[in-house]
């Protein structure tokens, strides 16, 4: 396993630069993705109460032994639980999925663009219980930077960290620039571009992975292309959540034994095309979103 970077939040809380992502793992194959990658060094998990597999994380953690002060666990509220008293009921449905007592991060899954009231009383319900110790850092997932400053308008904690879809392709720069500016960490979903083909969204859609710029540089250093873009995220700063059910890809992406050089890093910064693959955090129809019911722990 390669010696993984640790980042410090805004409010001294650390994590490891890299994590396992658990987004469309059936809650079947988490147990034993969770259970295989912390066995294997991970020290980082994300889930998200819309994935429907927070309970099976949890169960993860427990079968592979590992004590839980050494395990960052990170988790979303979905936008149906948006508002205070709903999202402060959110929180106890986390809890009781994931088996824990506190929370590391949680966050919100995403903005609300036509119901932005909601989207700041469910922030100021994290404020809540981060100032009552029932989480250790709070944050946000695919914000704008108009959705940050209107947050920001309304609330008192800068959100500990973004996460947003960043890949060679849609690397977000402006975003980026803000985060540093305020003190934000940029958390990468889909960082090797493996939700290319999010569906309903992207019509000229093109796999990162397939970039044949990523496979020369990949090749010079004896390694695959998911492994150049997690080392290019990590060499940059950023944290990364990697998603995979495969023990092996598993494996792979948490051993990133080589160092790009800035040549290297410059060619894949310069492959940048500005084309999100998945939603856009601007979508105006919310209906949708709203119907889906989170169930109780």
């Amino acid at each position: 396993m390669t010696d993984i970077p640790t980042l410090t939040l805004n409010n001294g809380v650390t994590l490891p630069a890299l994590g396992l992502g658990v987004f469309q793992s059936a809650p079947e194959e988490t147990t034993s993705a969770v259970e295989t990658a912390l066995r294997l060094g991970y020290r980082h998990l994300d889930t998200a109460a819309a994935y429907g597999n927070e309970r099976e994380v949890g169960a993860g953690i427990v079968a592979s032994g590992v004590p839980r002060e050494e395990i960052v666990v990170e988790t979303k509220v979905w936008v149906s639980d948006y508002g205070r008293d709903q999202t402060l009921r959110a929180v106890d449905k986390a809890t009781g999925k994931l088996g824990l007592d506190v929370i590391d991060i949680l966050i919100l899954h995403q903005p609300l663009a036509d119901h932005f009231d909601r989207t700041i009383a469910a922030y100021q319900a994290l404020e809540e219980v981060y100032a009552a110790g029932r989480v250790r850092a709070i944050g946000v997932s695919n914000f704008t930077v108009a959705h940050l400053d209107r947050l920001a308008e309304h609330t008192d904690i800068v959100p500990a960290l973004n996460q947003v879809e960043l890949h060679p392709h849609f690397q977000q720069k402006a975003l980026q620039a803000a985060h540093a500016e305020r003190g934000i960490l940029t958390q990468a979903w889909s960082p090797i571009g493996g939700i290319t083909f999010y569906p309903g969204w992207g019509e000229d859609r093109q796999s990162v992975m397939d970039d044949p710029e990523l496979h020369t540089i990949a090749a010079d250093h004896g390694a695959s292309p998911a492994q150049v873009m997690l080392r290019w995220h990590l060499q940059q700063g950023r944290s990364a959540i990697p998603k995979s059910t495969n023990p092996d890809r598993i494996r792979q992406n948490i051993t990133l034994d080589l160092t790009l050089s800035a040549e290297e890093l410059a060619r894949i910064d310069a492959l940048d095309a500005g084309r999100r693959s998945g939603p856009d955090p601007d979508h105006r129809d919310s209906s949708a979103l709203l119907n889906r019911t989170i169930p109780d722990a």
